[in-house]
Order: structure tokens, then C-alpha cells, then sequence
């Protein structure tokens, strides 16, 4: 549809006032109305599945890619995974009220430091219908309102999933109106959402890195960057090469489409004439691409890699692979072509994996595990916003924390300050 400032104003104004009556709603009415919703959700997968089918045609006959089209597509199992997460979310301990810390001043004055709602949360975010349920799902845990700006692609299906949500939402007795699907998809539609200062207190981006910089650099509301995944694996000499090579699989192939997907593969020059082959026949029975430095091209067969290689998130079936000669050599690499988002050593030497875990600057470092479990499922908080790249107010996984701020409740008797 075409820009229509004035429909994205009624709709993020609809959330600003609906949002004091969801932040005031008790931790048992937000939990029951996320196990409805999950409920429904699954008894109405019928209708969710058949926009998606409209979505991915629409996709296919556009020409998107096959990890688009992967990102885009919904299945039973795929419905199961998002309604596991809704109940998941209802199942975790209220964030809401939770007293941080508190003290007592000399003079008396009580002080408590509160977790309480952020207040209207605007998320922008690519063709990923499971978003939708998630960040609905987080926000009415934490008492947020949400406005969604999904992609043109996904729009169907994102609008099946907010209208079983919301239906679900107002059945229960909770504002459905602090949940607003924005119908704009344009450019110029993200451009305004993000100026609105007035009704949006945080926006979060979620997608590629045009689409987040893009937002960080036309926001006026404070925002939060997530997602772009360069994550690299480094094969230390003292791996345990089988284990190694079911890592990078796993983190490679299993959803290349991902944020938390291996992006490249670092290994040490002492095993790379024994490594090299045994991961070229692996990827080779995933299907994956491998572009390679001047080394591993002398020893496998490869695309040679250019510098663009090592800067990519293929989101692909695409592996870059370089020969590097230890540890050192792997931080400098992750450091200079890095997103800081998850980085990766498979090692059996102590003192690598401390040189690593301690030099590398990555929301996420891992020791001898995928870099696919830097996610908010997995780290057990039944799904997250986004993972933060930056350092201000959140990193990693977004769970239910991390969708909070806080208050100071001050306390006195009659108090007076001389």
C-alpha cells in the first residue's frame, strides 16, 4: 500500500493509550491470556497456514531466494515451535514489580528500585512470521505495547498471527489494542513510525544490516541494535576434529537463514591439510558453497574468497573459510570482519579458550558449541526480541528482562531535605 502517515498515527496512538491498561493488568491475567493465545493459535493454524501459502507463492513468483523463502515459511511443526514459545513465556516468573534492589538512607527515606514496563515498543523487522507471536507474546509478559512493521512479503501470515492473538487477547479481558500490526509497509512507513515521538518509546530493528542502520539512522526514538550475525568458528589445534566438523554443520546447515548462523570458519595452520578435506566433504553433502583463502584453496577445492567474503552474513549456503596460524592470529580476524553478535572456538587447551573467551568483544562466545544456541529458546527464555549487538541497556538474547526498565519508589514520613 502507499505511505499513509496518518493511518501510522492512529494506529501507534491506539497503542499509546491502550498501554497503561495492559501495564496495570495482574501477572496471572497477562499469564492466562498468553496461554489463551497459544491455545488459539494452535487450533486456528489452519487459517495462519493458509496466509503463509499466499505469502511464500507471492515470494516464489517475486524471485526471492531460497533462504528467504525458508525464512518465510510457516509448517505444523513450525507452528508448534512458536506455540511452545508462548507457553513457555506464560510459564516464566513476572519480571513486573520485581524489586531490584532497596535500601534505607540514614535519614530514613525508603528506596526500592522497581522492574516496570518500557512503555510502547515499535518493531521493525524482515520476513520472519514467527516474530509476530514472539514479540507479541514478550511484550504482553512484560506489560508493552507493540507496534509491528513487518515486511510486504510476510504480511498475510503476520496478519493472521496478530488478528488469533489479539482475538484471543480481548477474550481474556486485556487491551487489544496495545498490539498494532501496522498496514503501511513502505519505506517512507518505517521512516515516520520511528519519528513518533509522542506514542513510540523504543524501537528494536530486526533483520539484515541495511534494514538496521537504516532505522538507526532516520530514528528519533531511542532504539536498540540487533541481529547482524557474522559469527565465526575457529578450529584450534587442539580440537577434537570429529566433534568439529558436526559443530559446523549444525551451525552452518541447519538453518543458514539465520542471525546466529556460521558465517566463517577459521583454522589453525597445523591441521588444516588434515581438516580441510574431512569439512569440504561435509559441506559438500550439505550443499554449502565454500569460498576459501589462498591456503585453503591449495588444499580443497574452493571459490576463492575476496575481501567481501569475510565482511558477509551470507545467510546462505555459503561457507568462508581461511587458514590462520593460532589463536592470536583468529582474534585479530574476528576482530577486524566481527558483529559482535557470536563467536565461536572448538579447543581442548585451557589457555586458548581463555585467550579467546576473554579478547574476544561478541554479545555471545562460545566454547566447544554452535553458535545456533545464541538464541532466547535456548538460553531458556522462551523466544527474544532480538539479540542485541551494542552495550547500553541490553546484550544477547532479549528475554523478558531485558523488555523492562525501572523506577526508584522513594519512601518517607514527612521527610523534607534541609
Amino acid at each position: 500500500m502507499s505511505f499513509n502517515p496518518d493511518r501510522i498515527n492512529d494506529q501507534c496512538k491506539l497503542a499509546s493509550q491502550a498501554w497503561p491498561s495492559l501495564a496495570n493488568q495482574s501477572a496471572l491475567s497477562r499469564r492466562q491470556a498468553l496461554e489463551a493465545m497459544a491455545t488459539s493459535l494452535w487450533d486456528r493454524r489452519s487459517e495462519v497456514l493458509s496466509a503463509n501459502q499466499r505469502d511464500v507463492k507471492a515470494g516464489q513468483d517475486k524471485g526471492l531466494s531460497v533462504a528467504l523463502i525458508d525464512r518465510l515459511s510457516l509448517d505444523d511443526a513450525r507452528i508448534s515451535g512458536i506455540v511452545a514459545s508462548i507457553r513457555q513465556i506464560a510459564s516464566l516468573r513476572d519480571p513486573l514489580g520485581e524489586v531490584m534492589s532497596g535500601w534505607v538512607c540514614e535519614n530514613g527515606l525508603k528506596i526500592n528500585k522497581v522492574r516496570v514496563p518500557l512503555g510502547v515498543i515499535a518493531i521493525i523487522y524482515e520476513a520472519r512470521p514467527n516474530v509476530t507471536a514472539d514479540a507479541i507474546a514478550l511484550c504482553v509478559k512484560t506489560g508493552n505495547a507493540v507496534v509491528l512493521r513487518g515486511s510486504a512479503s510476510a504480511y498475510q501470515s503476520n496478519f493472521a498471527i496478530t488478528t488469533i492473538l489479539k482475538s484471543a487477547m480481548q477474550a481474556t479481558g486485556l487491551p487489544q489494542d496495545s498490539v498494532q500490526l501496522l498496514e503501511d509497509t513502505t519505506h517512507e512507513g518505517v521512516w515516520h513510525l520511528v519519528s513518533l515521538r509522542q506514542y513510540i518509546n523504543i524501537a528494536i530493528p530486526r533483520g539484515g544490516a541495511s534494514l538496521i542502520q537504516n532505522v538507526i539512522t532516520h530514528a528519533k526514538v531511542p532504539t536498540i541494535e540487533t541481529g547482524v550475525g557474522n559469527c565465526h568458528i575457529f578450529v584450534d589445534d587442539s580440537a577434537n576434529l570429529d566433534q568439529a566438523l558436526a559443530i559446523i554443520r549444525n551451525a552452518k546447515a541447519q538453518r543458514p537463514s539465520v542471525c546466529n548462523a556460521c558465517e566463517t570458519v577459521l583454522v589453525h595452520q597445523a591441521i588444516a591439510k588434515v581438516f580441510l578435506p574431512k569439512l569440504a566433504q561435509a559441506m559438500a553433502e550439505e550443499k554449502v558453497e565454500i569460498r576459501g583463502c589462498d591456503q585453503t584453496c591449495a588444499i580443497i577445492q574452493a571459490t576463492p574468497a575476496t575481501e567481501t567474503d569475510w565482511e558477509n552474513e551470507f545467510l546462505d549456503l555459503i561457507l568462508a573459510v581461511k587458514v590462520v596460524a593460532d589463536t592470536t592470529a583468529a582474534i585479530a580476524h574476528i576482530r577486524q570482519y566481527g558483529t559482535q553478535h557470536s563467536e565461536s572456538i572448538l579447543s581442548n587447551s585451557r589457555a586458548n579458550i581463555s585467550d579467546f573467551t576473554t579478547q574476544i568483544d561478541a554479545a555471545a562466545v562460545l566454547v566447544n558449541a554452535s553458535t545456533r544456541f545464541v538464541d532466547g529458546g535456548e538460553f531458556g527464555f522462551g523466544a527474544e526480541l532480538g539479540i542485541s549487538t551494542q552495550k547500553l541497556h541490553a546484550r544477547g538474547p532479549m528475554g523478558l528482562p531485558e523488555l523492562t526498565t525501572y523506577k526508584y519508589i522513594v519512601e518517607g514520613d514527612g521527610h523534607i531535605r534541609a
